[in-house]
């Protein structure tokens, strides 16, 4: 069990990336362990959504998982990495909250002290469907430091 994790749901876009670095930063004041977490449904469409692969390519998770990997420890050479599948993802619709049920889930199994998000709206009252902020930021069980801004 690690003590006291910072937990950095990474899909490669650049507000995630952003939490990356400030996880990474706060790894070296603190000296806990940075974990980053791509979670990756299974369903090509989400995949290309996300940039993750072309359209043309065939869906292998374990080669986005290996790509997300390559750019986590270009950004934070010392995070650890991890990758999870949803279980029953049932329709585009759900994907998200599959994704953030996962989040929680490893965030508890990790005992994360810290979760940092890269989102633009994980704050607001409204938020779009394919957002993981609100929902993530909403569990006690945790701090969130949300990333808003990919500049520092």
């Amino acid at each position: 069990m690690l003590a006291m994790v910072m937990l950095v749901p990474y899909d490669g876009s650049p507000l995630a990336k952003a939490a990356l670095r400030r996880a990474a930063e706060f790894a070296e004041y603190t000296g806990k362990p940075v974990l980053a977490l791509s979670v990756i449904p299974d369903e090509p469409g989400f995949a290309i959504d996300r940039g993750w692969i072309d359209a043309d390519e065939p869906f292998d998770v374990e080669v986005i998982a290996d790509r997300l990997a390559t750019e986590v420890h270009e950004i934070a050479p010392e995070a650890n990495v991890r990758h999870e599948i949803p279980e029953d993802v049932s329709s585009m619709a759900s994907v998200t909250m599959d994704v953030v049920r996962t989040i929680r889930s490893v965030a508890a199994e990790v005992d994360a002290a810290i979760v940092f998000i890269g989102s633009e709206n994980a704050g607001r009252v409204s938020t779009p469907v394919s957002s993981v902020g609100a929902p993530v930021s909403e569990d006690p069980q945790y701090d969130v430091h949300i990333v808003r801004h990919v500049h520092h």
